[in-house]
């Protein structure tokens, strides 16, 4: 019996101390996982400490609010990587209105393959009535959100906005039905109003370019196969993911999803001017000139795209970057920022709610960029 009680206290203590290895072990793992990648290159352009200090403070400081992902690519590269706790690079975040730009690539794809032609009037079948002026919307006054059609995009209180009407209210069921049912507020090409209805309206147009059903599902795959072989496969984009709506519309002005990386390769398919990772050329280059060449309503907007342009309307930073960086912006402080001639895309995702939080990551971001050579 003293030998088997000796036996069972060294099975005991042996176990008792592989457990605490083990322990110990996952411990350890899972504070790794708790840490969030935060890396900064040692041979980039500018120094690791310099990168570094100007990183900081867009996830430190609260007035900027809070930044879950930042990630700098110089020539396609990337140089600096950080990420909230929660968050790493294989999470998908949501895009508000970044989602704007990658609906303007997929439009430009549909213009090369002449399915679309940019000066002529949309094919609306609700406007081709007779008298209706409406029917002389052109597709490029859809791109630079001159269209003259009355959408509210913020409205006071919110609900009364278009666009919390269409996306969460009575329009969610066709958000594209919801928006070419607007009438005029002013003349086609007159005055510069940002919508995200318009864009719901590009949306259906590409959808209907793919299918004549009317059926969501066939709507959804239509759209699906052509994103997926048109640019998420030769773009290298696997984790872009889109939504759509009860319609089979994809929500293009709003909603979609990639990981922080692949929000910077879309940056990069556009400062490479439409080519893709493999040097294979995407888009034409003419689609990005016409895509960042100022609009006559607003200087600082180009077709669903911002630019570093000075405007009474102006989402980036004039003054305080390269007047050719130009970028895609959404909701509460979301940025892809392309700088071509320093070589540059920066990406940060997170939430700014307030004006003043925005406007200091802007600042922050500018201070960044400025750090690389022209």
């Amino acid at each position: 019996m003293q030998i088997e009680s000796r036996i069972v206290k060294r099975l005991c203590l042996g176990a008792g101390i592989a457990a605490l290895g083990v322990a110990g072990t996952l411990a350890v793992r899972a504070q790794q996982e708790a840490t969030p990648l935060y890396r900064v290159a040692d041979d980039a352009v500018v120094s690791e400490s310099v990168l570094r200090g100007a990183i900081d403070p867009l996830f430190e400081d609260d007035a900027m609010g809070q930044t879950r992902a930042l990630v700098v690519l110089r020539d396609g590269e990337i140089v600096a990587e950080r990420y909230a706790p929660g968050f790493g690079p294989d999470t998908k975040l949501m895009s508000w209105s970044m989602a704007k730009s990658v609906t303007a690539v997929l439009v430009g794809l549909m213009v090369a393959d002449g399915r679309l032609a940019l000066d002529a009037p949309v094919p609306v079948d609700a406007w081709r009535q007779p008298g209706d002026p409406r029917g002389a919307i052109t597709l490029r006054q859809l791109l630079t959100m001159t269209s003259g059609l009355d959408h509210v995009e913020d409205g006071e209180p919110v609900t009364e906005g278009d666009t919390v009407r269409m996306l969460f209210m009575d329009g969610a069921l066709d958000m594209a039905g919801y928006a070419k049912a607007k009438p005029l507020a002013h003349a086609p090409g007159s005055a510069f109003v940002y919508s995200t209805a318009t864009t719901m309206i590009l949306s259906d147009l590409m959808t209907r370019m793919l299918t004549n059903s009317a059926d969501p599902d066939a709507r959804r795959r239509a759209m699906q196969t052509f994103i997926d072989g048109r640019l998420k496969a030769p773009g290298k984009l696997p984790s872009l993911t889109p939504e759509y709506d009860a319609a089979g519309t994809m929500i293009g002005g709003s909603i979609l999803h990639m990981t922080a990386r692949d929000y910077g390769r879309f940056g990069e398919l556009l400062r490479r001017r439409g080519k893709g990772p493999t040097g294979h050329q995407i888009l034409p280059e003419k689609w990005i000139d016409l895509m960042t060449t100022p609009s006559r309503r607003n200087a600082a907007y180009g077709l669903h795209i911002w630019l570093n342009r000075d405007s009474a309307e102006s989402a980036l930073m004039p003054g305080q970057a390269p007047q050719s960086l130009f970028g895609c912006v959404g909701h509460n402080g979301q940025y892809i920022l392309i700088s071509p001639s320093q070589r540059l895309t920066v990406v940060r995702i997170g939430m700014s709610p307030q004006r003043d939080q925005r406007r200091a990551v802007r600042t922050a971001l500018a201070k960044l960029v400025g750090l690389f050579p022209g």
